[in-house]
């Protein structure tokens, strides 16, 4: 018969097993929880592009025109597809329909929210370029009770920001005389419910917000830019699924050359890029504009590689206060700006700072 100190003895080694077995499955398990890099599987066959037929989006828009993404991607097809505003945009990213999009930061925030590991912010594309703009007559935020403000859409870039500037000068959102009533509506379908009268105004990218004042009559009570330190603000962005920037960096790298070359243009031969950008909206389905909505669009925005990393804590932020978010996005390791740093010195150009925000 087996004493009890030996049987103490006897368990003591299967105590310690046991364990050992339960840590080494639990490193199995975290192992499994955080999937190891994408090997680099070589150019992509197909990059498949997202973007907005918006001036906010010229860089995307001279980038397919002027095939300067096309000339860069080599044997790599381009395959592009339109959105009207940033969530619809983000639903075709996160279920794998685009690889590449620009995007405005409000969403590309709320992306990275839903797939931490799966969305990495590649560039800066635009900063500036939206405004608030209303009926005649409007002259400060307290006439705007009773009034019917647009945006593109629910939780998008300018519906976050009305939204949160609307919190900042104690003016409640929602209908009757005493708050702002706000619509989510196709940027193309605004201006003629803004004519029918059945909008007041809107916060809105361009070309929108000039298609109001010089089609509509409307004048600006507010560029965004007044809200932003320096008049900076990331208006648009370009994000792109990690397993696609892991699998094919040639892929990625030959884009942003594109994309760098775009802004060159804009920032070199300014007519020429507006030219592009024009005919870019006419070849993604939208009507070209009239040229002195274009001129005063274009002179609203900056094509700029720079994502603005620094802002986007504060962009998080500003979706708590607007409703669209219960809680602050941790936005550290959203940024991955290597790729774009190479192309930026490979051009000639400044690089860009992510502001510690490539890692968690």
């Amino acid at each position: 018969m087996t004493s009890p100190r030996r049987r103490g003895l006897l368990a003591a080694p299967v105590l310690v097993l046991a364990l050992a077995l339960s840590v080494l499955a639990g490193c199995s398990r975290a192992q499994e929880s955080a999937p190891a890099p994408a090997a680099d599987a070589g150019p992509a066959p197909e990059l498949r592009l997202g973007y907005f037929p918006n001036i906010t989006h010229a860089g995307a828009l001279i980038g397919v025109q002027n095939g300067l993404f096309a000339q860069q991607l080599g044997q790599t097809k381009l395959s592009t597809q339109t959105f009207n505003a940033g969530p619809e945009e983000t639903g075709a990213l996160l279920g794998n329909s685009i690889d590449l999009g620009f995007i405005g930061s409000g969403p590309a925030i709320n992306a990275y929210k839903q797939n931490p590991e799966g969305i990495r912010l590649i560039s800066g594309a635009t900063s500036g370029g939206a405004q608030l703009v209303v009926r005649p007559g409007i002259t400060n935020p307290q006439q705007l009770l009773g009034k019917k403000i647009a945006t593109p859409q629910l939780a998008n870039t300018q519906d976050i920001a009305l939204k949160k500037w609307l919190k900042d000068n104690n003016l409640p959102a929602g209908t009757g005389p005493g708050a702002v009533e706000i619509v989510n509506i196709d940027n193309a379908r605004a201006l003629d419910a803004y004519k029918t009268g059945q909008l007041d105004g809107g916060w809105l990218p361009e070309p929108f917000a000039s298609r109001f004042v010089l089609e509509g009559g409307a004048v600006p009570l507010l560029d965004e830019k007044a809200l932003w330190p320096n008049g900076q603000f990331p208006t648009t962005v370009v994000i792109a699924r990690t397993d696609y920037v892991q699998q094919h960096p040639a892929t990625v790298a030959a884009f942003l050359k594109g994309l760098v070359a775009a802004e060159d243009l804009a920032r070199t031969d300014p007519n020429a890029a507006k030219a592009a950008a024009n005919a870019g909206l006419g070849a993604a389905g939208s009507k070209p504009l009239a040229q002195n909505v274009l001129d005063r669009a274009w002179g609203e925005v900056s094509l700029n590689p720079d994502p603005l990393a620094s802002t986007f804590p504060t962009l998080a932020q500003n979706a708590v206060t607007a409703g669209t978010a219960q809680a602050a996005t941790d936005v550290n390791g959203l940024f991955d700006v290597g790729p774009l740093n190479q192309a930026l010195s490979a051009a000639g150009r400044p690089t860009v700072d992510a502001g510690g925000l490539d890692s968690k």
